[in-house]
C-alpha cells in the first residue's frame, strides 16, 4: 500500500534530498515549486490537474477497502465520516492553529539557517481556474495524507501488535520524509506535526478533524501565496 503512494513519494523525497546536499548550489539557495503548471495552454494544463488530483485519490479508496471489515465500514473505523462535523470543524480549526502558525516560523528559522529550500507553494500560471484548482489541491493533500499516514498506517500497525511509541515514531518519520525535498527543516516541522496528530487520532479515533486542519493549512499556504503581493512572496523566499 504504501508503495503505491506515500512510501514511494517518501523514497523520491530521501533520494531528492541527497541530490540537493550533494550539489554545489547550498541547500538554502536552492528552491522548489508546489502545484505547478504543466502546460502553457490554460484548457490543458486545467485537464492534467484535475486528472492529477483525482488519480492521487486512488490509494485513498484502496486504503479505505482494505481497511473494511464486515458489518463495520473503514471511514467509520478510521472517523472519515460527518457523523459530529461541528465538533470535528472546531477541532481541525485548532489543529490548524497549533500547527500551522509554530509551522511558519519554524520555516522562516529553516530559511534563516540554510537547512530549507526557498518553496513556492503555488506555482501555476496566471489564469482564472487557479484558486479552485489550488483549494482541491489543498483538499486531496489532507484527505491523501492524513487518511492513509495517520489511519491506515496506525491501524495497520495496530494490528500487528506494534506498541504506540513505535507507531506513531513510523507514522510521523514517514510524514517527514515524504517532505525532505523541501530540506532538513521541514522534515523536523513535519515529524512533529505527525507526533501531534497522531496522539489526537489515538485520543478520539477520528481523522477527519485532521483532514480539516490540514486542509485549513494548505488553503492558506496555496491561496495566501497566490494572493500576497510580490514584496511578501520575496521576503517569505
Amino acid at each position: 500500500m504504501l508503495g503505491l503512494s506515500l512510501g514511494q513519494s517518501a523514497v523520491y523525497a530521501i533520494v531528492r534530498i541527497i541530490a540537493r546536499l550533494t550539489a554545489e548550489t547550498p541547500l538554502g539557495d536552492q528552491s522548489t515549486a508546489l502545484n505547478p503548471s504543466v502546460s502553457p495552454r490554460p484548457w490543458l494544463d486545467l485537464t492534467y490537474q484535475l486528472l492529477g488530483i483525482a488519480f492521487a485519490l486512488v490509494p485513498v479508496v484502496l486504503a479505505l477497502y482494505l481497511l473494511s471489515e464486515p458489518g463495520r465500514r473503514a471511514i467509520d473505523r478510521v472517523g472519515f465520516n460527518v457523523a459530529r462535523p461541528v465538533r470535528d470543524l472546531a477541532a481541525g480549526v485548532g489543529l490548524a492553529a497549533l500547527i500551522g502558525i509554530p509551522g511558519l516560523g519554524f520555516y522562516l528559522l529553516g530559511r534563516a539557517l540554510g537547512i530549507t529550500v526557498a518553496i513556492n507553494p503555488a506555482a501555476l500560471n496566471d489564469v482564472w481556474w487557479a484558486v479552485p484548482v489550488l483549494l482541491l489541491s489543498a483538499v486531496k493533500n489532507a484527505v491523501f495524507e492524513e487518511v492513509i499516514a495517520v489511519g491506515y498506517l496506525l491501524e495497520r500497525l495496530g494490528e500487528r501488535g506494534w506498541a504506540w511509541k513505535w507507531q506513531t515514531l513510523a507514522s510521523a518519520v514517514l510524514r517527514g520524509a515524504y517532505h525532505l525535498y523541501q530540506g532538513i527543516g521541514p522534515f523536523f516541522g513535519n515529524l512533529v506535526m505527525g507526533l501531534v496528530f497522531n496522539e489526537y487520532y489515538r485520543r478520539s479515533r477520528r481523522v477527519m478533524p485532521l483532514v480539516v486542519a490540514h486542509t485549513l493549512i494548505d488553503v492558506v499556504a496555496f491561496v495566501g501565496w497566490w494572493m500576497i503581493p510580490e514584496t511578501w512572496r520575496a521576503f517569505l523566499a
